[in-house]
């Protein structure tokens, strides 16, 4: 388990949340757009991290 990327996910993720709001706020689609995007990296970091734990027990 790496928890450094598991942090930098999150960070990412409300990285990403943060900028969803404000491209819906100031109405900026591409913004928000991007926002959601990086919401969709972080998810996609904390899954491959879930999966690898799961191969660290299996192999244990």
């Amino acid at each position: 388990m790496s928890i450094e990327k598991r942090v930098e996910a999150t960070a990412k993720n409300i990285e990403g949340k943060a900028q969803e709001i404000m491209g819906e706020v100031t109405g900026n689609p591409a913004d928000k757009a991007e926002g959601q995007a990086k919401q969709a990296e972080a998810q996609v970091t904390h899954t491959t991290e879930n999966i690898k734990d799961e191969l660290k027990k299996a192999i244990d």
